[in-house]
C-alpha cells in the first residue's frame, strides 16, 4: 500500500522531535500536499521541508489538528499488530501497580495510542474513540484487545461530543462479547457497580482512585459531604473508611441510584444518604438550614472545557469552594479537586485560597494529588496532565 505524505514548513518539526504527537493545520505545507487531498482517517508519511520522514500519522484535514503520530519506527505502521504491542507495553505498567483488574487500560497519546482510551472492568473494557484515525482502525482495535486480554465483553462508548469536531457520529455499541447492565470494578478495600452504557465517561472515573485512597486518614468519625458524587466512590469509601455520616449530592437519578446500591454493597447504608440537587443550590439550602460537615469533597465536571471559557470557569470554582467553606466547620477539610486542564494547579490554588478570604477563613494545604498512574503524564504533551486535587485545612482567620 502507498502511503501518501504529509510536509511540514520549513521548521515545524521543532516540536514533534521533541516528543508532542500533534501536528496543526498551519505547521502543513499546504502547496506539496494540500490538506483537502487527504481524507479523515487516512495514514501518512510525515516529512519536514527537506523531504526527510519523521514518523507515520493519520490524518483529518477538518480538524485544527490535522494529523497525530502513531510510530516514529519506518517498520511500525498503525494496524494491530502494533495496537496488541501497544496493549501489551502498556498492561505491564498496570499489572506492576494494580492487584485488581480495573484501572484504564489505554491513556491515549500517553500510552502511543491518541485518540483511544480503555478502562477496564475485570473482564469487561469500556473503549472510547475520539479520532478519525482511530475510528478507522476499530475492528484492529476490537481485535487486538480481544487478543491480549480475552474479555468477556467489549463496549465502545462513542458517545462523545469530541467526536464531532472530527466529524464522526455518536454512537454506542457492543463490539463484542455481552456487556450487564452492571458491572462491578474495586477499588482499595470497596466494591462498585456502575453502568457501561449510561455512566458518565466509561462509567467510572479511575483517574481519582489514589487521591481517595489519600482521603481515607482524615475521615474516620467525621461528617462527610460529597458533592457531585456520582456513583458515590468518594463517599461510600470514606464511609468504609469510618466516617460517622456521608450525605451524596448529585442532580442524576440514576447516579445516587448507583450511590445506593454501592453503599449497600459495602455494608455502610446506614451511614450514606443521597440528595438529589444541584451542588450549588444544595449548598445554599444546607448553609440557610445550619448544616455543618467535618469534611466536604469537591469533585466538579470540567468548567473549563475550553480556554475562552477560563474567566468565567474560575469564577464557577471560587463559587462552588466558597459555598462549600461556608458548610465546613470551624477545623474542616475541604478537599477540592479540578479535571479543567486549562486550570492549572497554580490558579486553581489561588482561587481557593480567593474563596477563602472571601469567607473570612485561614487555608492550610496538608496534600496534593494528581491522577492516577494508570493516567500517566506524557512529558511533552502538557495537555496529558490535566487532574489537580487539594486538600486543604480550613481554619477560622488569623
Amino acid at each position: 500500500m502507498e502511503i501518501p505524505v504529509l510536509f511540514l514548513k520549513k521548521g515545524q518539526e521543532r516540536r514533534l522531535r521533541a516528543g508532542h504527537l500533534w501536528v496543526y493545520s498551519n505547521e502543513v505545507d499546504s502547496r506539496r500536499s494540500p490538506l483537502k487531498d487527504f481524507q479523515p482517517g487516512e495514514p501518512v508519511a510525515l516529512m519536514n521541508h527537506e523531504e526527510k520522514w519523521l514518523a507515520w500519522a493519520y490524518v483529518n484535514p477538518n480538524s485544527l489538528i490535522c494529523a497525530r503520530i502513531v510510530s516514529r519506527r519506518q517498520d511500525h505502521l498503525l494496524d494491530q499488530s502494533l495496537l496488541v504491542h501497544r496493549i501489551k507495553v502498556a498492561l505491564g505498567l498496570r499489572k506492576r501497580l494494580y492487584q485488581q483488574p480495573c484501572y484504564r487500560l489505554l491513556f491515549g497519546e500517553s500510552d502511543g495510542v491518541p485518540g483511544l482510551v480503555v478502562d477496564r472492568f475485570g473482564d469487561y473494557l469500556a473503549v472510547q474513540i475520539s479520532t478519525a484515525g482511530m475510528e478507522a482502525q476499530k475492528e484492529a482495535i476490537v481485535g487486538a484487545l480481544g487478543k491480549v486480554l480475552k474479555p468477556r465483553g467489549i463496549l465502545l462508548r462513542n458517545d462523545m461530543a469530541v467526536r464531532e469536531l472530527e466529524g464522526l457520529e455518536r454512537y454506542v455499541e457492543v463490539a463484542a462479547g455481552d456487556i450487564p447492565e452492571r458491572v462491578r470494578l474495586r477499588e482499595g478495600n470497596c466494591e462498585f457497580e456502575t453502568s457501561l452504557f449510561e455512566g458518565q465517561k466509561t462509567g467510572w472515573f479511575y483517574d481519582q482512585a489514589a487521591n481517595r485512597e489519600r482521603l481515607l486518614p482524615w475521615v474516620a468519625g467525621k461528617r462527610v459531604l460529597d458533592l457531585f458524587s456520582y456513583a458515590g466512590a468518594w463517599g461510600v469509601r470514606a464511609a468504609r473508611a469510618g466516617a460517622a455520616s456521608v450525605t451524596c449530592v448529585d442532580s442524576s437519578a440514576s447516579a445516587l441510584d448507583l450511590v445506593t446500591a454501592n453503599a449497600a454493597l459495602n455494608g455502610v447504608e446506614e451511614r450514606v444518604d443521597t440528595l438529589r440537587e444541584d451542588s450549588f443550590s444544595a449548598l445554599k439550602a444546607l448553609r440557610q438550614d445550619n448544616q455543618r460537615y467535618d469534611v466536604v469533597l469537591v469533585d466538579p465536571p470540567a468548567f473549563i472545557k475550553r480556554k475562552k471559557d477560563l474567566k468565567e470557569g474560575t469564577l464557577a470554582y471560587r463559587r462552588i469552594n466558597e459555598a462549600a467553606m461556608s458548610v465546613l466547620g470551624k477545623d474542616g477539610l475541604l478537599v477540592s479537586s479540578s479535571c479543567s486542564y486549562h486550570m492549572d494547579s497554580e490558579r486553581l490554588l489561588a482561587t481557593l485560597q480567593q474563596a477563602s478570604r472571601h469567607r473570612d477563613r485561614f487555608l492550610q494545604m496538608v496534600e496534593r494529588g494528581q491522577q492516577g498512574p494508570d493516567h500517566p503524564v506524557h512529558p511533552a504533551i502538557p495537555e496529558t496532565a490535566y487532574l489537580k486535587t487539594y486538600y486543604l485545612r480550613v481554619l477560622p482567620a488569623l
